[in-house]
């Protein structure tokens, strides 16, 4: 018990800290004034992460029978900005790396208030008074702030005054950022190791249809809105990628409750699966 209190409350704050700091390193204020610079790309994206996909993930746990806690689990990913994943996934495809990063970095900043506000929503939506968790909004606006928003202003304080480090230190951070963010989605499957096949026969089927409906949207969006295939690539691969590491630490270490990680979990193995298949049939489509 010690051990798994010691883990929700210093390992996977400080890792999350860790990754968010990678995900600073790479942004510049330039970054930002994209949005001003290219306002319909990162409306578009910023559009299908913020309030379609917690809308999308609603409706599919509207007709879908699920334990409330596992519900609640999957609004918490469905909330969550997009991860350092999608920043990768994007370059190493060629997709539109700059919007990729602005919209991580903006949502990430955003979802201080949407992600406590969605979460306390759900909780009271899917579970009784009796059994539902306690949330302090004010606190979870703030630990969100701490664990996300400061550690990216560090990483960028650090590329604007130590550029040189920070060029060197990147790749590094890049692959300690991944090598925790495995270690995370691990031990949240561990921990709940005596149920793990119970849950993924509730939240796997939700979690896979919700990364696929909301990649198809995504893609289907930034068509409509005639984005070229380098931004729709961003915005797709961001809308399926989602920070699974904060949803976690927002279930487990905020909340307390280890059911919750569950979703997250499997989405997050679920979601390499399908950003892969959707680059393999992109990229064969441009040859």
């Amino acid at each position: 018990m010690e051990n798994s209190s010691t883990i929700t409350q210093v390992f996977l704050p400080l890792s999350l800290a860790f990754i968010m700091f990678s995900v600073g390193l790479e942004l510049v204020v330039d970054d930002f004034r994209r949005i001003l610079l290219r306002p319909k790309d990162f409306a578009v994206g910023a559009l299908s992460q913020v309030i379609v996909l917690p809308l999308v993930a609603f409706s599919l746990l509207s007709m879908w029978p699920m334990a409330p806690a596992l519900a609640v689990g999957v609004m918490i990913i469905a909330a969550c900005p997009g991860g350092v994943t999608s920043n990768l996934m994007t370059y190493l495809a060629r997709g539109d790396t700059a919007l990729s990063v602005s919209l991580t970095a903006t949502i990430s900043l955003v979802a201080v208030i949407t992600l406590p506000l969605i979460v306390g929503f759900s909780i009271t939506h899917f579970m009784d008074a009796d059994t539902a968790p306690s949330l302090s909004i004010g606190n979870t606006v703030l630990s969100v702030f701490l664990i996300t928003t400061v550690p990216v202003i560090i990483g960028m304080v650090v590329n604007r005054f130590a550029p040189k480090f920070a060029r060197r230190f990147e790749r590094s951070a890049r692959l300690i950022a991944s090598v925790l963010f495995v270690v995370i989605i691990a031990g949240a499957i561990f921990a709940e190791w005596a149920n793990i096949a119970d849950y993924f026969r509730q939240a796997g089927p939700v979690t896979m249809a919700l990364n696929v409906i909301m990649m198809s949207v995504a893609i289907g969006l930034a068509q409509l809105a005639r984005l070229g295939p380098r931004q729709q690539m961003a915005i797709t691969l961001e809308c399926g990628l989602q920070n699974g590491t904060l949803a976690i630490f927002v279930a487990a270490t905020l909340i307390g409750s280890k059911a919750m990680t569950i979703p997250a979990a499997i989405y997050s193995l679920l979601m390499f699966a399908t950003a892969i298949a959707y680059l393999f049939f992109s990229m064969r489509r441009r040859v």
